[in-house]
């Protein structure tokens, strides 16, 4: 240990809080005052401490940064603190080191680099070391790492696994490891371990990495490689890219604007008090003398900065916070909302983040995965093909299957949840028939399944995809039983007969190969290659005299109804000929350079001239509610891309069952080409009707999705992706992409995945959204502007990675055409009356400088300046936009329509924005002079004057509060009893603030802070002050009203006739549903994007699932919320046309 301390590695405590007792405050007030409008605040509060500058009380600005500042501060301070305490708990667990020959308790904290830990079962791995245990295996939980819930298996060195738990020869031992510098790759890690002048390679299976769980595992020996922060977790605990709205990018943009316009109005009436200063200055020189040393030129350039100041309610500071509290309730409302809660696995839906809620509402791209997105990922063995001939489901003329469910009974260890119902299969399997046994047998061997038994015959069986489980359930019911494994031996019951296969190799699948293969010896001595692969790679690996049987087999590929398919081969091996491949294959296994190139051309050599056994067909049944669902979406113009990595064929028949393509969208296929060189694409036609029929010559195809314009399908099949993706070919790509209404990319990569969605984002300036449910769709979530994981059977590491969750495709609809377009409308209305409200406040300061000599005084009292945005008017605006509907979730579902405006980004552009400044600048004219012309000569009844400051001062305070909450009533179309309580608590509110600020009391006690003494009960006794502001607020409001009837009527838009039909009509109910038949075209069967576990099956490492269960949320099963079921809904459109042809 001293030895490695000498190289100063770093420890294993780790610090991910930010702050301690004494950093906080001079660290969170530099971070806050980072924000642009934090330090726009800051200096305005600065320049009110300078006397000869500021007209108004530090107070004003103070108050309302105070309270930013502390909010924010106190929310930092209690996400730290929370930190500090997960720290806490973390570093100081406790662990048996290794230490002068005997085993200590430590804490994690004080664990180094080159100790030797012990760890027991359910421990949490302290760091990432290297190890050995029981029968050199372990199991662990890797699901704070990556989300996934198996179990993995880990094995040991030979070397180190032969000390075994001897505590004496742990302490003796001698090595040292070489590796590669601290990473964040939780799949890859490379070293190296030397003991004794021996070289032993060190790979990924070989190290347990911290945030690990043991799991059936009695203890395990490890040696400390990265401790700390160079450990591999904290190494993945980096920010995430931060994502904004477009609205925020907007907001951003008009905030600027709004300083150019203040700067011209301050520099306005700086002119203007120059001016003044010249022609009518001198005559007030005589009882207010300037100060010494300012002159005029400098009176005014001082004039410019009070003016700032006065006018600096145009960016008012609570704008920000209020923005993260409407959006804070937002996802509140997408967490709680119980129609989008799925009772079978107990998983409501969750808002991961709280910043883009309003971003759901301006959706234009979908992007989404297709296995265990749009289908369960719960994989059924419903046909196949076998030496020619078809087995499977039989159906009658009118969709009956003919015949009952196959029994099973005979066989003691089969599935009796596995239903089949061709019997004929049944019966060649137990007459004998040996291409059928041949079938099954390769099923049963062919795979990396590892089989759990607990108790005898109840055997349970644990896959790295559905498909192979599927797949040797299926064996398994049909007599052939995979019953166990060790590292060089498969254990199948054969029609009731133990069998004991020694496995001699596997050839794990990877992205590039397709398949996988294992070499096994029968009993008899026979040695035989299995192959199961996608029929193009398996096919052209085919022995010659199998080209008939391949024509059948691809014809009953064609007709296999959009299932997943598996073509299956096997091949005899020479004994000679074994032994060689043997070594050579050991020799590629244990290479430190070019292992995988080594071992791919090993495996080309020997998947050869195989022999045709048939074919499989596996069902990967839609979730419910997916073709309704993306029928609404297309409803809302929402464009739907499916990318996946199945075959052409698969994909597109799921587009047929998806609603995406339909059977009215015929003719022409191929109708996009694409010409390639050698080396790269040069350029590309397309293909569309042509006049004269010519086309251009062709080299090869490619075919990207979909639907055009006028419903022309294109097949869907991406055979050259990589090169459609370059720069010039990629704006020609989705060019023509973007004419289709769907569109459907195959066979691609994650990666592909993830350049398609960021090629629309750059291209289109649109708004996308990323679904998936696996890792191959973690960099696709990422890209999109909002990513949506679905909770299914891959694990959690798409959930983990996106901004929004729910368990099912269906409940999209609701996120985007609910929560996503109230969202944006209440924001939308939220900014666009702020700036009303602030513009009206503002300018009627700037009118009242043309009559006090530009001299920066302030019409408002200096209480009200500080009340007006924090108190008066906060509470109002946040009712509004945390519950207002333009019309109901059922109305909102019914008229997908309503969404269209959202994507245009009709409720809050610049032009909406002008509008506003408008409207605020007419009612600050009506807010000014209205009360300026009646009380300029008005008189009380005892004939003295009414108008004073102070008095006219409140009677514009109460002008136009009444006129900003009015507008405000007018602008709400959902009151709740949130909304009245607020609106009369803030009028309310201001009256008793008022009276009690302008009382006799709080004169005595606080004379130079309340000098306006009786001005709100003086004013407010006289009857023309009433009248006052009830002509004020009519001469405001009105004309809005006014307008608005004026363009409902004339050019009303979607959402005024939809609300018009929910005032005057009961909401029908469902549609009925239509079932319309779909043609059959040939399938094709992908494999996961992820590496196979042959290697971990021949290395003694088993696959083990923990089973967790959580009790349901809601019990009762005859509610709403559990038979949540896709609502069908008619536009405006269809209902117009449906009463038109009845009246017919």
């Amino acid at each position: 240990r001293t030895f490695n301390l000498s190289f100063r590695y770093a420890n294993n405590a780790i610090k991910t809080s930010k702050y301690n007792i004494f950093t906080f405050l001079p660290l969170n007030l530099f971070e806050q005052f980072k924000r642009l409008a934090n330090a726009y605040f800051l200096f305005l509060l600065i320049l009110e401490l300078i006397p000869q500058i500021s007209s108004l009380s530090w107070i004003t600005t103070g108050f309302a940064l105070i309270v930013v500042l502390s909010i924010t501060g106190v929310k930092d301070a209690i996400d730290d603190i929370n930190r500090h305490k997960c720290d806490r708990q973390v570093n100081n667990r406790k662990v048996d080191v290794l230490m002068d020959g005997q085993l200590k308790n430590e804490k994690w904290m004080n664990v180094q680099v080159g100790d030797i830990v012990k760890l027991g079962n359910n421990e949490f791995v302290t760091v990432t070391s290297e190890r050995n245990s029981p029968l050199n295996l372990v199991y662990v939980d890797t699901a704070e790492l990556d989300g996934e819930t198996n179990l993995k298996v880990k094995q040991a060195l030979t070397v180190t696994g032969e000390l075994g738990d001897n505590i004496e020869a742990l302490a003796a031992f001698n090595g040292e490891v070489r590796c590669e510098p601290p990473n964040n790759r939780l799949d890859k890690f490379k070293g190296t371990l030397t003991v004794n002048g021996e070289r032993y390679a060190l790979d990924n299976d070989k190290v347990l990495l911290r945030g690990c769980t043991l799991r059936n595992t009695e203890w395990c020996f490890g040696l400390v490689i990265f401790g700390g922060p160079d450990s591999k977790l904290i190494q993945n605990s980096g920010k995430s890219m931060f994502k904004r709205t477009s609205i925020d990018h907007l907001t951003n943009i008009l905030v600027l604007c709004i300083f150019g316009f203040l700067a011209s109005m301050c520099s306005i009436l700086t002119i203007g008090n120059a001016i003044w200063e010249r022609n009518e200055g001198s005559v007030f020189t005589m009882f207010l003398p300037r100060e010494p040393g300012i002159d005029a030129p400098l009176a005014s350039f001082l004039i410019f900065w009070s003016y700032v100041i006065v006018l600096n309610a145009l960016i008012p500071s609570s704008l920000y916070v209020s923005v993260e509290f409407i959006r804070l309730g937002n996802s509140f409302f997408i967490d709680w909302d119980r129609k989008m809660y799925y009772p079978k696995n107990d998983t409501p839906a969750q808002a991961r983040t709280t910043t883009l809620n309003e971003e759901l509402g301006q959706i234009k791209y979908i992007f989404s995965d297709k296995t265990g997105t749009l289908t369960q990922n719960i994989m059924t063995f419903n046909k196949c093909s076998i030496n020619g001939k078809a087995y499977g489901d039989l159906y009658d003329f009118s969709g009956q299957r003919r015949t009952e469910r196959v029994d099973f009974s005979w066989n003691n260890l089969a599935d009796p949840k596995y239903n089949f119902h061709d019997h004929s299969l049944v019966e060649m399997v137990r007459s004998g028939n040996p291409e059928t046994q041949e079938f099954f047998r390769l099923l049963s061997l062919c795979h990396t399944v590892m089989p759990e038994e607990k108790k005898e015959g109840e055997l349970s069986y644990q896959a790295q995809s559905p498909d192979e489980g599927a797949l040797v359930t299926a064996a398994r019911n049909f007599g052939f039983v995979f019953r166990s494994r060790t590292p060089e031996t498969i254990t199948v019951v054969e029609m009731g007969r133990q069998v004991i296969y020694e496995l001699l190799a596997i050839l794990d699948f990877n992205n590039m190969r397709k398949r996988m293969s294992v070499i096994v010896r029968s009993p008899e001595g026979k040695l035989t290659l299995y192959c199961k692969g996608a029929d193009t790679v398996i096919f052209e690996r085919l022995h010659p005299s199998c080209n008939k049987l391949m024509e059948v087999t691809t014809d009953h590929l064609n007709v296999s109804d959009g299932l997943r398919t598996l073509v299956l081969a096997y091949k005899d091996l020479n004994e000679n000929y074994m032994i060689d491949w043997k070594q050579r294959h050991h020799e590629a296994s244990v290479a430190m350079e070019g292992r995988e190139e080594k071992l791919d051309e090993l495996y080309e050599e020997i998947e050869k001239d195989m022999m045709l056994l048939g074919a499989t067909a596996v069902e990967d049944k839609l979730q419910d509610g997916v073709p309704q669902t993306i029928e609404q979406l297309a409803k809302a113009d929402i464009k739907i891309w499916v990318l996946t990595g199945d075959k052409q064929e698969t994909a597109e028949n799921i587009g047929y069952s998806c609603n995406m393509l339909r059977e009215e969208m015929k003719d022409v296929f191929n109708q996009m080409m694409i010409v390639f060189c050698q080396s790269e694409a040069v350029t590309a036609y397309e293909f569309f009707p042509h006049p004269q029929g010519a086309r251009p010559p062709l080299w090869e195809p490619l075919h990207y999705g979909v639907l055009t314009d006028d419903l022309t399908p294109i097949p869907s099949s991406l055979h050259h992706q990589a090169f459609a993706l370059e720069k010039n070919l990629r704006l020609e790509l989705l060019r023509t992409a973007c004419m289709c209404q769907t569109v459907i990319c195959c066979r691609v990569t994650p990666l592909q995945k993830a350049q398609v969605v960021q090629l629309v984002k750059k291209y289109k300036q649109a708004v996308t959204l990323a679904i998936g449910d696996g890792a191959n769709d973690v960099s696709m979530i990422k890209a999109a502007h909002i990513g949506v994981g679905i909770s299914g059977q891959e694990g959690m590491q798409a959930v983990l990675s996106s901004d929004y969750s729910f368990a099912q495709f269906r409940y999209l609809q609701r996120l985007l055409l609910v929560h996503g377009r109230w969202s944006y409308i209440r924001m939308c209305k939220f900014l666009g009356y702020f700036f009303y409200k602030n513009f009206t406040f503002t300018l009627v300061q700037f009118w009242y400088a043309f009559f006090c000599g530009f001299s920066a005084q302030t019409v408002y009292d200096e209480w009200f300046i500080t009340f007006y945005n924090m108190v008066y008017t906060a509470l109002p605006v946040l009712g509004m936009c945390l519950f207002d509907q333009d019309v109901n979730d059922r109305w909102s579902l019914q008229h997908p329509e309503l969404y269209a405006p959202g994507q245009k980004n009709q409720y809050f552009n610049k032009k909406a924005f002008v509008s506003y400044l408008i409207h605020g600048c007419y009612c600050s004219l009506i807010i000014f002079f209205i009360p300026w012309a009646s009380m300029n000569d008005a008189v009380r009844n005892d004939g003295k004057d009414i108008v004073s400051h102070p008095s006219f001062a409140f009677l514009l305070q109460t002008c136009l509060l009444a006129v900003v909450h009015t507008q405000l009533c007018v602008d709400t179309y959902y009151w709740t009893a949130v909304n009245h309580f607020f609106v009369l608590l803030s009028t309310i509110g201001y009256f008793a603030i008022s009276v009690t600020m302008y009382s006799n009391g709080m004169f005595y006690v606080f004379t130079s802070s309340f000098p306006l003494i009786g001005a709100a009960r003086n004013t407010l006794n006289q009857p023309i002050v009433w009248l006052t502001i009830f002509l004020t607020f009519l001469l405001c409001i009105l004309p809005v009203v006014a307008i608005r009837f004026i363009f409902i009527q004339l050019r009303p838009t979607i959402n005024d006739k939809v609300r018009y039909k929910m005032r005057t009509e009961e909401l029908p109910g469902p549609a009925p549903r239509h079932l319309l038949r779909r043609r059959s075209t040939r399938s094709g069967y992908a494999f996961s994007h992820s590496q196979g576990y042959g290697d971990l099956v021949t290395s003694r490492k088993f696959l083990m699932k923990r089973s967790t269960k959580r009790a349901p949320l809601f019990t009762q099963t005859d509610s709403s919320i559990f038979q949540n079921q896709p609502q069908h809904y008619r536009t405006i459109a269809e209902e117009a046309e449906e009463s038109q042809s009845h009246k017919l």
